[in-house]
């Protein structure tokens, strides 16, 4: 089962092609929150098989009575908690005891714009941001469940603009 994780979109209108073109090419696909706008809500479910999303803390007030804060799902016996943002998501000390609160096995979640993968006694996913990255490239994270595992990595994508900071930091001459 292939699994698209994304996350801090920030569009107000259609998500990007190549972000359609992967969702369609997944089993599920998982937002993190921070859509924005509801025509970017649609424009990814539409274009999705199953889509499992949250609202973020910049999402309008029509997504956020649309989805909820936090989400589970279960595939091949791995338990999946999906969340926008917990107390201080950049710490994840802080979001292993989220995911433990939340009893799954897998916790993804967004709003630092950072992409990371972090295994422990529990597997920790930031997608980052496909087209608003903070000191990374855009990126999404693919999953694969198989078997009762799960594999995954961290794909950059080129629909989303660069960070500044990367384009400051990679020209910098000495």
């Amino acid at each position: 089962m292939k699994i698209l994780a994304l996350s801090d979109t920030h569009l107000s209108c259609p998500l990007p092609r190549e972000l359609l073109e992967l969702a369609g090419k997944a089993d599920i696909v998982v937002h993190a929150g921070d859509f924005n706008t509801l025509e970017a809500y649609e424009s990814l479910k539409s274009g999705s098989k199953r889509l499992v999303a949250v609202h973020g803390n910049s999402d309008t007030p029509a997504l956020r009575d649309l989805l909820p804060e936090s989400e589970r799902f279960v595939v091949d016996g791995i338990r999946f908690g999906v969340v926008h943002s917990g107390k201080h998501t950049s710490d994840l000390t802080n979001m292993r005891y989220l995911a433990l609160e939340l009893e799954v096995d897998v916790l993804i979640f967004g709003h630092i714009h950072r992409p990371l993968i972090d295994q422990s006694d529990v597997l920790l996913v930031c997608p980052g941001s496909p087209t608003h990255p903070r000191m990374s490239d855009p990126s999404v994270v693919e999953l694969t469940v198989e078997g009762g595992k799960i594999s995954g990595s961290i794909e950059k994508v080129s629909s989303g603009d660069v960070c500044g900071y990367l384009t400051f930091a990679r020209s910098i001459k000495g």
